[in-house]
């Protein structure tokens, strides 16, 4: 396996050389294939998991039977730390969208982690602010916005965790299937279609392939969030 950089995970970036050092000879480097089941809901929980290379699909089953997908994770996101705080079982379901490398430490050696190196303690609570934020706008796309708000308020949020932007345009290399966005937003895959062809007609975005381009970002944030 290449040679991996820590310092370019946001969960570790203020660590020092040696400190790195220490976390490298706790944790372990694993390639996951597409579409395996990771982590498996109400099951008990022992690691954490952190993305070096790949994407992550987080998702719950509702009473109905219907996966309700609640972000899909990149390069650098980590999953699997509550069971680890809390000691509980695991929140949700894991399934990787490709083939997946990944770092994965073992509890007690990330609780360890927390009490020798108090930064790591602060960048996991920033994240996890950040996450209850996030959840916080999601609950609030859902139940307020129709069917047009809520699709475009699940592009912003996989644009704003996995999009790339270059002179206000904002490309999403790897739009998840009309399925996934519709599970994201709480919707059917006819009307995925049917709002990102008006978001295009519209002017706010263009569809090529598995990719999708936000126009006019600053634009499309304004009208949607």
């Amino acid at each position: 396996m290449d040679p991996i950089d820590l310092k370019l995970i946001p969960l570790f970036s203020e660590l020092k050389e040696d400190e790195l050092n220490n976390l490298t000879k706790v944790s372990v480097r694993q390639t996951f294939k597409k579409d395996n089941m990771v982590l498996i809901e109400e099951e008990v929980g022992s690691t954490m998991f952190i993305i070096l290379k790949g994407r992550v699909k987080i998702s719950r089953i509702s009473d109905e039977g219907r996966e309700v997908i609640l972000s899909i994770l990149v390069d650098g996101d980590f999953f699997g730390e509550m069971a680890i705080l809390d000691g509980q079982t695991r929140s949700a379901n894991a399934i990787t969208l490709e083939d997946t490398e990944m770092l994965i430490i073992r509890r007690e050696n990330f609780l360890q982690m927390l009490h020798d190196y108090p930064q790591i303690a602060i960048n996991l609570l920033k994240e996890l602010a950040h996450r209850l934020r996030r959840s916080d706008s999601q609950i609030k796309s859902l139940s307020l916005q129709n069917a047009l708000g809520r699709v475009a308020s699940t592009l912003l949020r996989i644009a704003d965790d996995s999009g790339i932007i270059k002179q206000g345009i904002v490309e999403i290399p790897h739009l998840p299937p009309q399925q996934d966005l519709a599970n994201m937003a709480g919707t059917s895959r006819e009307t995925i279609s049917r709002v990102i062809k008006t978001l295009g007609q519209l002017g706010y975005v263009k569809k090529e392939g598995s990719k999708l381009l936000i126009l006019d970002y600053d634009r499309f944030r304004q009208d949607f969030s």
